[in-house]
């Protein structure tokens, strides 16, 4: 019975595997996603988010509104706390893709992580958004304080991988470099 390498909970057989896959049949890395947010009340929405296209095809790995987030702003904002604000999802979203990114790297590199934490902050000035001048509605800068701890891994090795998950981040390279958005409106 072969046993399968899993390396700080990464599956690194079906990592290879699947960049192989890739490596075949570039359609393989093409992907859709896709997220409902719902209106309720005041400041306070909830998104859901469930299936999602890969290579062309529905993946039925989850079902229809599987999770729910709830979106809300602090008191100062108008709401209710009901759920973190939409920037702040935006600041996770980045940790998010961070660890990923920097857990499974390290696995395919056979560095074992003991501790890993983003800690990711962002600063707005709310004119814009408000229309009481100009500038940028969101973030003017972000910075992130990332901390690791590898038992087998140098300090150099731990720092090159950190630059190499920065470059390879789809969240990060959405937040730094221009994006085309379309938005439609159907009015009911």
């Amino acid at each position: 019975m072969a046993t399968v390498a899993i390396r700080n909970g990464i599956n690194v057989d079906q990592l290879v595997a699947t960049i192989g896959a890739i490596q075949e049949n570039a359609s393989v890395a093409k992907m859709t996603f896709k997220a409902t947010t719902l209106w309720q009340e005041g400041t306070h929405s909830v998104a859901e988010i469930g299936p999602f296209t890969h290579a062309g095809k529905a993946d039925g790995s989850r079902r229809e509104g599987q999770f729910k987030l709830q979106g809300d702003e602090p008191p100062v904002l108008l709401g209710n706390n009901l759920g973190p604000n939409a920037v702040e999802l935006c600041l996770a979203a980045l940790g998010f893709c961070y660890a990923v990114g920097y857990v499974a790297n390290a696995a395919a590199k056979g560095y074992e992580i003991a501790e890993l934490s983003y800690e990711v902050e962002g600063d707005i000035d709310l004119h814009a958004f408000l229309g009481l001048g100009k500038g940028r509605p969101g973030f003017t800068e972000i910075r992130v304080r990332s901390r690791v701890k590898s038992p087998n891994a140098t300090r150099e090795q731990l720092e090159e991988l950190c630059q190499y998950v920065q470059d390879t981040s789809p969240v990060r390279d959405i937040l730094a470099n221009p994006v085309p958005v379309h938005t439609n409106l159907e009015v009911l």
